[in-house]
Parts: structure tokens; C-alpha cells; sequence
């Protein structure tokens, strides 16, 4: 992909493109210069706030590479999934730097970790590549799963284990901005999407044994990481053709940001709802000042630094006591000219090209089980493999589990090379 991409990307349709120049022209950028971008050498965060020292691995480099996938650095990672590193003896660990874009197609530094089994793979064709998309973690760079698996704090071991257990390659992405330079961009459908597939790409690159660029590759996430996985499922026609992508499991997927901003607001998992406002405002190079009061400005560099682990320090804020006009930010969000940036973020309206199984709680008190069902409906309008699964398990997290186990059948079947019959219409 040629370094001349452009910064800015317009929308799909005409309408969206006048929407966002108004949002531009409304809200001025934070900063104008170029290392604001998260993932770039010295990018600021949306709040401006100094960010703490990272590990010197984390810095990226002055000039990133144009090709998105491309390995910029590599080294061992220790303590994966034990505190005495006895996996090591089992499994091939590596934190990795990658090139990706954002969703202006600028190129940025990417962090993850790749972990493979060191025992022959004794499935069909080659050894496959999960890229694993991790939930919620946070903003601060200290949040990021690569940093959380080495301080044996990253609760996604728990599901992603199943997937080595049968010997897949797992690759878990730290996102735009979360763990590099920068305000991490949560919740943004490009970038997230990105993300994942230069995972992939980048993972067949590492030069794991037997791994290369026809290995076959599955996408897999659950909240945050739903989102992450189905944006990528979608984006990998056009984005990334030549990964042979056999399924995605998009799990509690928040597909329409809109309804599940309304949903958290003031509820424990406020916090959520800060964390997006942040993310696509740095996304977008909206000014904070633009729409929050000096409450709402003041709170952002808490927000900033914030990881999921301390949940109740930004738990049941309202963002009505945030804002200038007095309105909920869902309120906003429904509202032009950021009415057409939540649009531009909405999952559902591109066919994946491969099988795709979303997942949703019946009583999910996160992300409003109507929302992985529409998306699930949209895809199905689309012509694509889909198979909506409901878990009767309440709540989000108590959906987590049964999404975990669904997905180790739903991959040992793709990777199969079984037909998945879709249940479009029945839901």
C-alpha cells in the first residue's frame, strides 16, 4: 500500500462526506500536526496530557512502513500465561511491532502478542492463525494486552486458551494507540478492523515454523473484540484479499454505537461510554471543548488513564454532567454533525466473505441484545453465511464463556473446511 494514502478518507455516500466536513468545520482538530495520530513517533493525546514511560519496545519508530501487515520489530515474551514462564517450554511467545493504518489511512505502529504451540500441528493444511481481538481493556497504555499478559493481569487468557489448547496460533492485538503514542481509538471500525487483519498478515510474517502468508487465518472477539472482529470481517474483502479467512466469531459485537451508549450511560459501565467519546473524537480530530463542559475536559485525562481493572473510578457518571448543553452524549450522538461520525462506525453494511458467527446475551447489560441481532440481520440482508447464536446466560459477561466454547467448534469446522448452513430468518 503506497505512503501517499491519503489523511483524510471520505465516508461511502455524498451525504456522510458533507456531514463529517461540517463536524471538521464545527469541531476543529485537537492539533492540527501530524503526530497526534496514535501510533506515530510522538503523537499527543486527545487531552494533551503527557503520557507515563513505556517500555522502550513500544516506541515506534520515525518512519513506519507504508505495507500494512510489515513485522517492525519482534522479540520473546515472557510470563504469557504463567508467572514462571513454564509455558515457554510449550508455546513460542512474542511480543510484536506491526504496521497498520488508521482510519484515514495514515500508517501507524501496532503492538501484540503472538503465541503458537511448539508441538507439530496435526490438523489439516497448515498450522491456522486466530487473531484474537481482545475485549475492553482500558485506555492507558499500561491497559494493553501485551503488557497485561506479562504482568499475569489480562483476563482473555481465559477464552483464548481453548484456541491453543487445540493448537492454533493466537496473535492478540493492542489496538491503535493502546500501549504505542497516544490516545487509544476505541470503538473506531476502521482502525479496530485494521488492526486485526495486519495481525494476521504480519503473524505469517514473524517466521513461526511452517507459518506463511497461504496460512489460513480465523477472527475471533467478544464486546470491544466483537466489534473489532466484525468490522474486520467486513474490511477483509476489499482491505486485506489475499488472507484466506476461513470464519469470524464476533461476540456481543456493539455494532451500532448509538443504542449502547444510551444503554451504559450513568450504569457501572459508564466508563465504556467515556472511553468511546475519547476514542472517536481522537479518531476524528473533534475538540473536546466542542461538546464537553469543564467538567467533561477535566475528566478526560482520568479517562485516559484509565484501564477496566479500576472500573468503579469511572462508574455511574452520567454523561449529561459532562456535557455543555446539559444533553446525554447519546443525544448527540443522534444529532448531526456527530450523528454521521456514529454512522460512520456502524457494522452491518458490507458482506463478509466468509462465515461469520455472532453471539449475544439474551440479557446482555451492555450492549443491548438487539444490536448483535441486527447486525446479524443486516449481514443476512446482504447475502452472507451468518449464524446468530442467542445465549440464554445473563448479562455480558456471563455471555463470554458460552461465545468462548461456541467458537472452538465454529473454528474446528471451518478449519475443516465443513459448510456452515447460516440460520438467516430465523431470528
Amino acid at each position: 500500500m503506497s505512503s501517499a494514502l491519503p489523511r483524510r478518507r471520505t465516508v461511502a455516500t455524498a451525504v456522510l462526506a458533507a456531514s463529517l466536513a461540517s463536524l471538521c468545520a464545527i469541531a476543529p482538530a485537537a492539533s492540527a500536526d501530524e503526530h497526534a495520530i496514535p501510533g506515530t513517533a510522538g503523537a499527543s493525546t486527545l487531552s494533551d496530557t503527557p503520557e507515563p514511560a513505556r517500555p522502550a519496545f513500544y516506541e515506534p519508530p520515525a518512519q513506519i512502513p507504508s505495507t500494512p501487515g510489515t513485522v517492525i520489530r519482534q522479540e520473546k515474551a515472557d510470563n504469557v500465561l504463567d508467572p514462571l514462564d513454564a509455558s515457554s517450554l510449550s508455546y513460542d511467545a512474542r511480543r510484536v511491532m506491526y504496521s497498520s493504518t488508521d482510519r484515514e489511512g495514515t500508517p501507524i505502529a501496532v503492538t501484540a502478542v503472538v503465541v503458537s504451540p511448539k508441538a507439530p500441528w496435526v490438523g489439516p493444511g497448515k498450522r491456522p492463525i486466530i487473531s484474537y481481538a481482545a475485549g475492553t481493556q482500558g485506555m492507558a497504555d499500561a491497559c494493553a494486552p501485551s503488557r497485561q499478559l506479562k504482568a499475569m493481569t489480562e483476563y482473555e487468557t481465559i477464552f483464548f486458551k481453548d484456541l491453543l489448547f487445540r493448537g492454533y496460533t493466537v496473535a492478540l492485538t493492542d489496538y491503535q494507540g493502546l500501549g504505542t503514542p497516544g490516545t487509544h481509538t476505541y470503538m473506531v471500525r476502521e482502525a479496530q478492523g485494521h488492526a486485526v487483519l495486519d495481525l494476521a498478515r504480519a503473524t505469517q510474517r514473524v517466521g513461526l515454523p511452517g507459518t506463511d502468508t497461504r496460512t489460513p487465518v480465523g477472527l475471533s472477539g467478544y464486546s470491544q473484540g466483537g466489534g473489532a472482529a466484525a468490522a474486520a470481517a467486513e474490511l477483509a474483502g476489499s482491505y486485506a484479499p489475499e488472507l484466506d479467512v476461513k470464519g469470524t466469531v464476533a461476540g456481543a459485537p456493539p455494532a451500532d454505537l448509538a443504542p449502547v451508549s444510551k444503554q451504559i450511560d450513568g450504569s457501572l459501565y459508564s466508563a465504556f461510554e467515556l472511553y468511546a467519546t475519547a476514542g472517536l473524537f481522537s479518531a476524528y480530530h473533534v475538540n473536546p471543548s466542542t461538546y464537553l463542559n469543564a467538567k467533561g475536559v477535566a475528566l478526560l485525562p482520568k479517562v485516559e488513564g484509565n484501564c477496566v481493572i479500576n472500573l468503579f473510578d469511572l462508574a455511574f457518571i452520567r454523561s449529561s454532567t459532562l456535557t455543555k448543553d446539559g444533553r446525554p452524549m447519546d443525544q448527540a450522538f443522534t444529532e448531526e454533525p456527530l450523528r454521521s461520525l456514529v454512522a460512520d462506525n456502524r457494522i452491518g453494511r458490507t458482506k463478509p466473505n466468509a462465515p461469520v458467527l455472532v453471539t449475544s446475551s439474551l440479557t446482555d447489560d451492555v450492549i443491548p441484545y438487539a444490536v448483535p441481532r441486527q447486525l446479524a440481520k443486516d449481514w443476512c440482508s446482504r447475502g452472507a453465511n451468518v449464524w446468530f447464536q442467542p445465549i440464554i446466560t445473563p448479562t455480558h459477561l456471563g455471555g463470554a464463556i458460552p461465545t468462548a466454547a461456541y467458537a472452538t467448534t465454529f473454528f474446528e469446522s471451518r478449519f475443516n473446511g465443513l459448510t456452515q448452513l447460516p440460520n438467516c430468518g430465523a431470528y
